[in-house]
């Protein structure tokens, strides 16, 4: 199944395309720079940005829909979608992350993405940002995101892609000499095992491996496809196999719940 062309039809997708400009990408590369100095800033610009994108990408309005974020991590996001109106849930599996920010976490539950504790068909949008790539069974938890999502609700699957830039997180550009070699220079030079040490808490993930998963996956279809942190003139990258592993950056899967 092809991935959809963009047209400039009023849609979810198109919605998101028009905040997705050079400016918008430049202000998120330089927020990067402060994920492991200040985290706070960091992971309130990407909460802010991401409930724009799921309210974009969503059919209908947020305000009184229930999302559940899969790695919601320290709780950053959690304010982002209330001021939207959504009845914000989120699952983390660590509870040392939980509590990292000293955020108030009502609305988290611990657990693993694999096994979410909620019945199927039970909320609106089912999303998770930058967890893939943290986990050795992604597509296991792309499926159970797909199961908790009632029909006709929206899943949205973002991800950082092994061979982008940004694959090797803390780690730079180094990662592109393998992982493992990697994760060494890393504590060879800072005297501390990198936070996302590969082969433990990071692993290689690719487009082409998520593009098959949700061409393929029973219960729900794949609406588009589309780098998340570029430009939208840089979009139709993702049709590129091999350059869209690299130039994507990362890569946002969108369905819709049959």
């Amino acid at each position: 199944m092809p991935l959809r062309s963009l047209s400039w039809t009023r849609t979810p997708t198109t919605d998101f395309a028009r905040h997705a400009t050079l400016r918008r990408a430049v202000h998120l590369f330089r927020e990067f720079r402060y994920e492991q100095p200040d985290p706070a800033r960091f992971y309130s610009a990407l909460a802010d940005d991401t409930a724009l994108m799921v309210a974009a990408l969503h059919p209908e309005p947020l305000d009184g829909a229930v999302v559940l974020d899969v790695g919601g991590g320290p709780g950053f996001f959690a304010d982002a979608f209330a001021r939207r109106g959504a009845r914000y849930l989120s699952v983390e599996p660590d509870a040392g992350e939980m509590s990292a920010a000293g955020i108030d976490q009502r609305t988290a539950v611990r657990a693993q993405g694999e096994h979410l504790p909620f019945r199927t068909g039970s909320v609106d949008v089912c999303y998770s940002s930058n967890v893939a790539e943290h986990t050795p069974t992604p597509w296991a938890m792309a499926d159970e995101m797909v199961r908790v999502t009632r029909p006709g609700g929206t899943i949205i699957l973002s991800y950082t892609l092994w061979w982008g830039p940004f694959g090797g997180h803390e780690m730079g550009l180094t990662h592109y000499a393998g992982g493992h070699r990697a994760a060494r220079w890393y504590t060879r030079k800072h005297g501390h095992l990198p936070k996302n040490l590969f082969g433990v808490s990071l692993f290689p993930i690719t487009a082409a491996a998520g593009l098959r998963w949700a061409r393929s996956v029973r219960g729900a279809e794949l609406s588009t496809a589309f780098p998340r942190y570029i430009p939208r003139f840089a979009w139709p990258v993702v049709h590129i196999p091999w350059i869209r592993e690299v130039a994507s950056t990362n890569l946002v899967l969108v369905l819709r719940k049959r």
